[in-house]
């Protein structure tokens, strides 16, 4: 591997053997917190490292509640037709770390190899020297390492919480930024209303960058445009200067100019409509004439984004359930995410009906009354599982009381395969439609499950 042009300023080796689930487990122990927004902390590791976030590829920096890593995966879908090289950097990851650090290749990108992110991570590690830092700062710095030090067009940077203080806010000048819809969640380190949210989301804007906006509460929209018109920022707002929607089949994009008419997105959903809108907007931005319509069509029908109402393809928890039963994942975990799993749930009823079960695992940091609301009359039966693992999720007990306060028929399961036995014993051998959903760390556990077979 190529050495990276940023050291740690210091000559001491790379530790031997020592693989990344060893480094990032001893990188959590530097802060007592997992989440403590501040961008002193990774301001100061970035100068002792050499300050890479001045050498990446042009950056769009994407922000938001909902649909942050479904407009990357359509403009990075988009931006790969095009020809273009491509980072990216999402969190949180489902099944492995490395997922989060995308980096470009000749044929597309792929997630960093082992050998990579160890060098860069342990060169975060020794240029952090034993100071106070999160998690997600210091391998948000080991990333910028890696993004400096591989060729690349352009880096896709999605934020991991709100924005002004977010570990990811260093880019002093991006291509260009994004703001996804805006709702109410993380409230503990937000706010708990949706114009103090819009505020911190609002933080990633900077002087003269342009800005795309999509659809977004009345409240939200006051604060981006404030924010914005202080800052001299243009933004590029959904239902003012570009719209989207379905039409006879196909999605069509327009603005005041053009009319682009295309294939419908392959991932599911009405809302990921909205999301390809976006990101044919920020593509539009990014690319100017250059844009290509074939591009377009292959970043609506390519773009892959997995745990997003993704049906599963055959695999061990087919084992699980009768003939017929189709098998969904999404990692939606608030109100907002609720609300339009429900609304593509109750389309598919209407094309294809079938009786729908529910397996639901929570963190107890979400607000699981206002996720679970929404599915109420869509399905016959909720199953309530833990995540195995996770230190702050819902026991399957304290979410099954909360199923049934809000009138769902709920059972408590052990596990998700548990719950797939016995939604398949209470369907008596009909087929039905099964959606496993409420966490990305449940969907991440479901995805080695599925993948290995593991109980």
């Amino acid at each position: 591997m190529t050495s990276l042009p940023y050291s740690a300023g210091q000559n001491s080796p790379l530790p031997q053997g020592l693989g990344s689930s060893t480094l990032l487990e001893r990188l959590k122990e530097l802060h007592p917190k997992s989440i403590d927004l501040s961008l002193g902390r990774i301001e100061r590791l970035l100068a002792a490292l050499g300050h890479p976030e001045q050498h990446l590829p042009p950056v769009v920096h994407v922000a938001g509640t909902n649909g942050k890593g479904s407009l990357i995966a359509f403009l990075r879908a988009i931006a790969e037709a095009q020809g273009a090289r491509v980072h990216v950097y999402t969190s949180p990851h489902l099944v492995n770390f490395h997922e989060r650090i995308v980096l470009a290749g000749a044929h597309g990108g792929a997630p960093i190899k082992e050998p990579m992110l160890v060098e860069c991570l342990a060169q975060a590690e020794a240029a952090n020297s034993g100071e106070l830092v999160t998690l997600f700062e210091i391998t948000t710095a080991a990333a910028f390492l890696a993004f400096a030090s591989t060729p690349a067009d352009l880096l896709l940077l999605e934020t991991g919480l709100g924005g002004r203080l977010d570990a990811t806010n260093v880019v002093a000048k991006p291509l260009a930024t994004a703001i996804t819809p805006i709702s109410i969640d993380h409230v503990s380190f937000l706010g708990d209303t949706i114009a103090a949210i819009a505020g911190e989301k609002a933080g990633i804007l900077k002087p003269g960058v342009p800005c795309i906006v999509a659809r977004q509460e009345l409240a939200a929209l006051a604060v981006i445009e404030a924010r914005a018109a202080a800052l001299g920022a243009p933004l590029h707002e959904a239902g003012r200067d570009f719209d989207v929607f379905e039409q006879h089949g196909r999605l069509v994009f327009q603005t005041a100019s053009a009319l682009l008419d295309l294939p419908l997105p392959r991932l599911n959903g009405r809302h990921q409509i909205d999301n390809a809108g976006a990101a044919i907007a920020v593509a539009s931005l990014v690319f100017g004439d250059a844009l290509t319509m074939p591009a377009l069509e292959r970043g609506m029908t390519q773009a892959q984004w997995p745990a997003r109402l993704e049906r599963l393809v055959p695999g061990a928890l087919y084992d699980y359930v009768g003939e017929g039963t189709e098998l969904w994942l999404d990692g939606g975990h608030n109100a907002a995410g609720g609300k339009v799993i429900a609304q593509a749930l109750a389309e598919f009823d209407e094309r294809v009906p079938v009786p729908m079960h529910l397996i639901w695992g929570m963190m107890e940091t979400k607000d699981a009354h206002a996720f679970i609301a929404p599915f109420k009359g869509l399905v016959e039966r909720v199953y309530t599982v833990p995540i195995r693992e996770e230190e702050n999720a819902f026991t399957a007990e304290d979410l099954a009381a909360i199923a049934a306060a809000e009138g769902f028929e709920v059972v408590a399961a052990s596990s998700v395969p548990n719950a797939l036995m016995q939604s398949r014993a209470a369907l008596g051998g009909r087929p039905a439609r099964v959606l496993i959903c409420g966490s990305l760390y449940l969907a991440g556990h479901v995805l080695k499950l599925h993948a290995a077979g593991e109980t």
